[in-house]
């Protein structure tokens, strides 16, 4: 067969396919091939239901949505072809008091991330969508830069453009395998012969799984079971055609007008069925699937309550149809662990209101190395290989999808696929009243309820119960003792004769510490952004172990892989399940150790940021003497088979000081008192550690010549044009992130964490404030609608000075 080239080789012909091949050739890259296995939209682009939405719960994902609006705003004048774009906005209906808190909630982030949304009131609904009864609503959410779109049409305008600038589209070509050599992929072969490319990109929807599996992938991608309907044409037909589209999340529903006056009508009903869990049947090309009424029936029973018409009318057709979903109900993007030019771009739920903007970031990605938005819920790297697990994807995304518009209260955890991985102490902490949640399949303490009280956490917008019970967790911690299970951190080991020279280019601060040193480390790219922030203790001349977020091992051990040289000088071993940890903390934590352990654990002998190898009762363990709540303690890395008998010692030596168990939502509050910041909230690679106030760890002379050395110095030198802030307020406030920040009643900034201090009998909040506003001390936050007045203070609000840490 004939051998083909492709500097950038994309595989799937769906919206997003043709996207990146847009964006990619529009931005002047030659040799862009997209790959379609059938005809272009004919995999699940082409039964889309067409809803155009922007607001989601993270910023730059609203953002990334938003450009997909722009595009297609401009996308028919620069083609000549008509996709029947309609930006006719888009209402959300609330039904019951919490929805309408949700819907307050909802309008508050969209503020801060500079997207007009309007609450409005029940007859003011029903004057925008006068099918509906508004006799039972709360009110109702309005954004007008929504809107809906014919899916198949804008796919082809998307392609049309493609081909204008220069990309190839070639039908009919089957990807049949691929061939790696190293960490590349260096020949994909197809039915029309094998493709070299520089780059390939997997924006083949439900395909993506089987065909990550030839490459020894599992993608956490795969499709489930949606239906709609199509109604017969509405009385009055011609007030549908400029109708918004309708959004009813307390009956589970969603309108769109369509064309003759009649609506289309989808759900998210439960126990939806997955598709293609053992494999999509044949081609499945432009294929449906048998509708079920039985299971759409309840949906249309409950939106007939609001939309009594729908009695009235008939059904002219059922579709039923797999869509994409992913292992968390995200989309997977970005470059792929293990191979070094597998660009990602699948898993989109609601591809076509992303397919616009998602194909912009993905350009950038390959061509620029990161997008120009900070991406990382949507970042492939957030997951681990047990994602992809046909016994953990499939579950997940079918209880996903019935949540798709159920109240979800914040901090709420999925229940499907639970304890995957367990500590070591699990079953001692389920005993003592630990309520779980899930981070990248660990199951964690998130609080622990006391005897007399149900151990199932306690959810609601604005005063959930469990935070009285993590306060008091809170209060142990800064008054006594308290042992916190964190063996569900990522660890690793670097290791080899160039593992020195390979951390002194990749962190912003000197890694040439004396051996048993603890240090706190950004790990920047070339523009000072924070790509990792973790904590590196330098076992041997050449031989360092590395601590992260549970879930940010994949990302950060990519990050430090794609930079290692390949003269096989360093090596990275994860060592996550080797070690438990347990967490001492608390100002009498010295006291209960020391009864334990043959070492002196004094000041002098054991000062802070160092590590030692002790013994504990007879286990050897590796004691760090660092943390996150701003108290005395020790972080104890213990051989996994160890850590149940060093929990038992400690518990028993700890009860003359009243030791407790704390989980991790007193860990929060904790670390917002003493000003901690959060990697993929408070920071991330949007921001610099000047910009985060971590200069202090910026160091230009010592440092060497490290990524964003250049960015960082002239910040230092010049001044940041934004810095992290804290704002407090004496009332306790209903925060989860992301609300608005004002100033002089104009937006400023959004919280990027917030929660309330028991300590210092505070409501405390972070945000960025541009220079122009240092010198500003009186501010407003604004929460699920109301503005409340909050104050810029200096420092962390909890022992500034380090002297309770370093006790």
């Amino acid at each position: 067969m004939t051998a083909h080239s492709a500097k950038h080789l994309i595989v799937g012909g769906g919206i997003i396919g043709c996207s990146v091949a847009y964006h990619l050739a529009r931005n002047g890259e030659k040799d862009v091939v997209l790959l379609e296995k059938a005809s272009l939209t004919e995999g699940a682009t082409w039964h889309a239901a067409g809803l155009v939405g922007q607001l989601r719960s993270s910023r730059n994902t609203t953002r990334m949505l938003k450009r997909s609006v722009a595009m297609y705003d401009r996308l028919e004048a620069e083609t000549g072809m008509a996709f029947d774009w309609k930006k006719v906005g888009s209402l959300r209906l609330a039904a019951t008091r919490d929805r309408m808190l949700e819907a307050k909630r909802l309008a508050t982030m969209a503020r801060s991330f500079d997207l007009e949304m309007e609450i409005i009131t029940p007859a003011e609904a029903k004057a925008l969508f006068p099918y509906i009864d508004a006799s039972g609503l709360e009110g109702a959410a309005f954004i007008p830069s929504d809107g809906h779109v014919d899916p198949a049409s804008l796919c082809q305008a998307i392609a049309a453009g493609a081909r204008q600038h220069g990309a190839q589209i070639r039908q009919g070509v089957k990807v049949l395998d691929f061939t790696v050599t190293g960490s590349r992929i260096t020949a994909v072969t197809t039915s029309d012969g094998d493709y070299e490319a520089e780059n390939v990109v997997m924006a083949a929807g439900m395909w993506s799984r089987e065909l990550g599996r030839k490459l020894g992938l599992h993608v956490p991608a795969c499709a489930v079971e949606h239906q709609y309907i199509v109604t017969e044409p509405l009385p009055e037909p011609e007030l549908v055609k400029g109708l918004p589209t309708l959004r009813d999340p307390e009956r589970l529903v969603y309108y769109k007008p369509d064309a003759g006056g009649r609506l289309v009508l989808g759900g998210y009903e439960d126990d939806t069925l997955p598709f293609g869990d053992r494999g999509i049947p044949g081609d499945f090309v432009r294929q449906l699937l048998p509708d079920n009424m039985d299971r759409f029936a309840p949906l249309a029973e409950l939106a007939a309550q609001v939309t009594p018409v729908l009695n009235e009318v008939g059904i002219r057709s059922v579709i039923n149809g797999p869509i994409p979903y992913s292992a968390d109900g995200d989309f997977v993007m970005g470059w792929a662990p293990g191979l070094d030019n597998l660009m990602m771009a699948t898993g989109f739920l609601y591809g076509i209101a992303a397919g616009g903007g998602a194909g912009e970031m993905i350009a950038e990605w390959i061509t620029e190395g990161r997008p120009s938005l900070d991406l990382w819920p949507l970042d492939c790297r957030r997951f681990g290989p047990h994602h992809g697990a046909r016994a953990f994807m499939y579950p997940r995304a079918v209880e996903h999808y019935a949540h798709h518009y159920k109240m979800r209260y914040p901090g709420q955890e999925a229940e499907s696929a639970r304890g995957l991985r367990q500590s070591p102490l699990y079953d001692r902490l389920k005993d003592a009243g630990a309520v779980y949640g899930s981070k990248n399949g660990w199951e964690r303490p998130l609080w622990f309820a006391p005897d007399g009280v149900p151990a199932v956490d306690q959810l609601a917008f604005l005063d959930p119960g469990w935070k009285r019970f993590a306060e008091d967790e809170h209060c142990a911690i800064r008054s006594g003792v308290a042992l916190i299970d964190q063996a569900s951190f990522a660890k690793f080991e670097l290791i080899g004769a160039g593992a020195l020279a390979l951390l002194q280019r990749l962190a912003a601060c000197n890694m040439d510490k004396p051996v048993g040193a603890v240090i706190y480390a950004q790990l920047c790219n070339d523009r000072g952004g924070i790509e990792a922030d973790l904590t590196i203790t330098r076992l041997g001349t050449q031989h360092f172990y590395i601590v992260t977020g549970a879930g940010f091992g994949t990302h950060d051990a990519d990050w430090i892989r794609r930079h290692m040289p390949d003269d096989g000088s360093v090596h990275l071993i994860e060592v996550t399940s080797a070690r438990a940890v347990i967490n001492i903390c608390g100002p009498k934590a010295r006291d209960v150790l020391a009864g334990l352990v043959e070492e002196d654990l004094s000041n002098d002998a054991f000062p802070f940021a160092t590590a030692q190898d002790i013994l504990l009762g007879a286990a050897p363990v590796r004691a760090v003497r660092i943390g996150y709540v701003g108290e005395l303690g020790w972080e104890l890395h213990i051989p996994t088979e160890f850590a149940a008998y060093v929990y038992d010692l400690l518990w028993q030596a700890g009860q003359a000081q009243g030791i407790r168990n704390a989980g991790y939502r007193a860990i929060d509050s904790l670390r917002l008192e003493k000003g901690y910041l959060y990697w993929s909230g408070d920071i991330g690679p949007d921001y610099t550690p000047v910009e985060a106030g971590l200069g202090f760890r910026v160091h230009l002379k010592a440092g060497g010549d490290f990524l964003g050395r250049e960015a960082l110095a002239r910040q230092k030198a010049d001044g940041p044009p934004r810095r992290i802030c804290t704002f407090v307020t004496d009332a306790r406030l209903p925060l989860t992130g992301g609300e608005t920040l004002l100033h002089g009643g104009q937006v400023v900034s959004r919280a990027s964490s917030g929660g309330f201090g028991p300590t210092v009998g505070k409501t405390i909040v972070f945000g960025y404030l541009d220079r122009a506003l240092w010198d500003q001390t009186d501010f407003e936050i604004e929460v699920f609608g109301d503005r409340h007045p909050v104050t810029r203070v200096d420092g962390p609000l909890y022992d500034p000075q380090n002297a309770r840490l370093k006790a």
